[in-house]
């Protein structure tokens, strides 16, 4: 089972931030780590037109990071009394992605937890093309918020989304571990775009029903072994649905009424980029639960 020891939670101190940071102190009181608050400001210079004189950004650069350690020692007051967690704060000037995955490679952290929108447009940071490259380059597994209900509650339908890649079953005990009260649902698509290359390739349609009928029980019998592994009793259950992955995966959680998808990131070598290539990112955009991107 994995170990979370260490949580990195992004702020902005927007209310959508404030939603991934009580997220993430649930989860550090569930597992018994140390919540890490970060927030990144974003220096002057990186601002098109910004024409300002050193001297200047750097008095508005300090005042701004007094003002944060404040902001922040106050949050961090609240969490640990409302919590009974540890709380540690820091600040880091530069572009959001690359300090929040530093940071986190620093101190160790298995999890980060971002909010989906912010008060400087953190969906930017967080599901756009930042947030791509922080997926990419952070050594550890990311978790975006988009739930929007207060209070926050422990998660109660979690959707581990797997394939046939050799870590894609590290889904289902991260679901566990974050969600230790949640039912955890096993889910693989038959991705039906197979279908259609065959049918354009001539295939007829007997054979691609023979073809639909052995992946089928293929799917079923790699499913079962995973969750065999996985030794969470009645906890887990699995379901095979055909279609395209990101759509199917995002369209069931909310049949579901899910309330978190967990999937694994790309895996290098993996040819057919399963996970973080189209299937990932399209569930990180699509999602209406939160999302929670394993390592």
């Amino acid at each position: 089972m994995q170990k979370i020891a260490h949580i990195v939670a992004a702020t902005d101190f927007s209310a959508e931030a404030d939603l991934a940071v009580q997220r993430a102190a649930l989860i550090s009181k569930s597992v018994g780590a140390t919540l890490h608050l970060l927030h990144v400001v974003h220096p002057l210079d990186l601002y098109a037109g910004s024409e300002l004189s050193f001297n200047f950004q750097m008095h508005y650069q300090q005042a701004q990071q007094h003002t944060i350690k404040k902001q922040l020692a106050l949050l961090q007051s609240h969490l640990k009394n409302t919590y009974n967690i540890a709380v540690e704060t820091a600040t880091r000037i530069g572009r959001a992605h690359a300090e929040i995955a530093q940071y986190a490679a620093s101190i160790k952290a298995e999890l980060i937890v971002a909010g989906a929108q912010g008060e400087h447009s953190l969906l930017e940071k967080i599901i756009g093309s930042t947030t791509s490259r922080l997926i990419r380059i952070a050594n550890c597994n990311a978790l975006i918020v988009k739930n929007k209900l207060t209070p926050i509650q422990h998660y109660q339908q979690v959707i581990a989304a797997v394939n046939f890649s050799a870590g894609a079953a590290k889904a289902l005990p991260l679901a566990h571990v974050v969600a230790p009260k949640a039912h955890i649902e096993a889910l693989l698509i038959f991705d039906s775009n197979q279908e259609a290359h065959m049918h354009k390739a001539g295939i007829n349609e007997e054979l691609l029903a023979q073809y639909r009928t052995q992946a089928l029980l293929e799917a079923d019998k790699h499913l079962a072994a995973i969750t065999a592994e996985q030794n969470l009793g009645e906890q887990i259950s699995r379901k095979i649905l055909a279609g395209y992955p990101p759509e199917a995966i995002c369209n069931h959680a909310k049949s579901q009424h899910a309330d978190l998808i967990v999937i694994g990131k790309h895996e290098k070598g993996n040819i057919e980029n399963w996970l973080l290539g189209s299937v990932s990112k399209g569930v990180a955009y699509a999602a209406t639960c939160d999302v929670l991107l394993s390592h």
